[in-house]
C-alpha cells in the first residue's frame, strides 16, 4: 500500500464496520467506517473496498477519502450507479455494523500536504469533489492559511455533493473561494446559462500561472482531460496540474 508519507508498504485487507451515514444528495452518501488499526492517510489518497458474496463471489472498487484521519474512522462518499455491483450494496443495503473489507491508503502523488504553502486550484466534475473536499477540511484542520480556490462543476443545485458544508465553508474559512458551473439546470437568479467547464470557467476563476499555484483536477475521464488541457494552455507546467479520474463500472 502507499503509506501516507508516500512510501510503499505491504498491501493489507482491514475488516470495517459501518459506525455512521450521512445523506448528501439523492444518489451520494458519507459512510463513516471504523477501521481498527487504521495507519492515517493524506488528503488525496484512496482506499479499495471489496465485498465478498455467500458463494465467494469478489467485487472490489476503489473510492476517495473524504476527510482527514480521526483515529481509526474513515469516510467515504460513495455514488450510486444503478448497474454498479459495490455502490448500490454500500448506499441501499450496507446496514450499521456491518464489515466490509478495506486496503489502503492508496495514492502519493495526487496529495496535499498541510505544509506546503503554495495557493491551490481544486478543480472537480461531479463526485470528483470527495478527495478535494479532505484537502479543504485539512487545510482548515491545521490552520493552515494557504489560499484554496475550488472549482466545482456539477449537473444542478441537487447533485451538489457537501452542499451546506460548502457554503459554510466559503463563508467563514479565509482564503477559500468556491465557484461552481451547472451543465444542465442552474438555480434561480444564476447568471449565464448551463453549460460545460470551459476557457473562461478556468481562467476567471482559478490562479494565474505567473503564482505558480499546484492544480488538482478530479472527475470523469473527459471532464479531468479538458480541464488540464485548459490549464496547461493557461500556462501551468504539467507537473504542477496533478489529475485523478473515474468513471462508473458494471
Amino acid at each position: 500500500m502507499t503509506t501516507p508519507d508516500g512510501g510503499r508498504g505491504p498491501l493489507t485487507w482491514r475488516v470495517a464496520r459501518l459506525v455512521e451515514r450521512r445523506v448528501e444528495t439523492p444518489t451520494a452518501q458519507t459512510l463513516v467506517l471504523d477501521v481498527p488499526g487504521w495507519p492515517g492517510h493524506l488528503p488525496g489518497q484512496h482506499v479499495d473496498v471489496r465485498l465478498t458474496a455467500e458463494d465467494g463471489y469478489q467485487a472490489a472498487r476503489a473510492y476517495s477519502l473524504a476527510a482527514p484521519v480521526d483515529g481509526s474512522r474513515i469516510e467515504l462518499t460513495v455514488q450510486r450507479f444503478p448497474d454498479g455491483e459495490v455502490s448500490p450494496y454500500l448506499t441501499d443495503v450496507y446496514a450499521e455494523g456491518d464489515p466490509v473489507e478495506v486496503r489502503g491508503p492508496v495514492g502519493g502523488w495526487f496529495v496535499w500536504r498541510t505544509d506546503q504553502t503554495a495557493p491551490v486550484l481544486l478543480v472537480a466534475g461531479g463526485s470528483g469533489v470527495v478527495p478535494l473536499m479532505a484537502m479543504v477540511r485539512a487545510r482548515r484542520a491545521a490552520g493552515n492559511r494557504t489560499p484554496f480556490r475550488l472549482v466545482y462543476s456539477v449537473r444542478a443545485p441537487d447533485d451538489v455533493v457537501y452542499a451546506d458544508e460548502l457554503r459554510r465553508r466559503a463563508r467563514d474559512d479565509g482564503g477559500l473561494d468556491v465557484a461552481y458551473v451547472y451543465t444542465r439546470r442552474a438555480p434561480d437568479g444564476w447568471r449565464g446559462e448551463p453549460h460545460r467547464i470551459g476557457l473562461a470557467d478556468v481562467n476567471r476563476h482559478g490562479w494565474p500561472a505567473d503564482l505558480a499555484p499546484l492544480c488538482y483536477v478530479c472527475g470523469p475521464t473527459g471532464f479531468v482531460e479538458t480541464v488540464a488541457d485548459l490549464l496547461v494552455g493557461l500556462g501551468h507546467p504539467t507537473r504542477r496540474v496533478r489529475t485523478e479520474r473515474f468513471g462508473p463500472t458494471g
